[in-house]
């Protein structure tokens, strides 16, 4: 288990450098010094919380993504706990909110039954998110090592940037899939990748 010092200094070093900011930039769009900015990039600093909240509004992230391990990203919402805000005429159900810039795409995806088989797609980008909200069947679906089994108004949302799966468990199933790929710069390791090899 990483120490929380790392765990943040991981974040904002990834976040940073999708975003194509030097450490000056950032320190500077943080109100904060370069040097304070380098420690914490390197596991050596103590960020106070308002440190944490100047360097999160300038990666416009929430300070959640500078905090958690990234295993904790997944997060599953069942239909049969929603609370559905009503108004006047009609009534709505938050989802998710998708932070910070980059490419979105949006998908329907018919994922066929195969027998108990699934089909595995390669990791996407670096910091890559998948939204998956299921219309209809019954599908196994997320990160190849820690799947998760969803109904009819389920709802998940995983790392897109690990190995990952989409199984129906019955019949043909029907699911809306939101990708959110980071931005990346020139002169970046990340090379964006579309989800063309989405399952349909």
């Amino acid at each position: 288990m990483s120490s929380g010092n790392d765990v943040v200094a991981r974040n904002v070093r990834l976040l940073r450098e999708q975003r194509g900011l030097s450490l000056a930039e950032l320190a500077r769009q943080a109100g904060l010094a370069k040097q304070t900015l380098s420690k914490l990039e390197q596991g050596a600093g103590n960020p106070t919380v308002d440190t944490l909240f100047s360097i999160s509004t300038a990666l416009g992230v929430p300070v959640t993504r500078l905090v958690a391990e990234r295993e904790q990203v997944m997060t599953v919402q069942r239909g049969a706990d929603v609370v559905w805000n009503e108004r006047d005429g009609y009534a709505s159900r938050a989802l998710d909110h998708v932070y910070g810039s980059g490419v979105i795409e949006n998908y329907l995806v018919r994922i066929k039954e195969r027998g108990g088989a699934n089909r595995s797609v390669e990791s996407h980008p670096v910091g890559t998110l998948e939204h998956l909200y299921v219309i209809s069947g019954r599908v196994r679906v997320g990160p190849a090592d820690s799947p998760v089994e969803l109904s009819a108004g389920d709802f998940v949302r995983y790392p897109g940037d690990r190995t990952h799966i989409y199984e129906s468990l019955e019949g043909e199933s029907l699911v809306h899939i939101v990708v959110s790929v980071p931005r990346v710069h020139p002169g970046t390791s990340t090379s964006q990748r579309t989800h063309s090899d989405a399952p349909r």
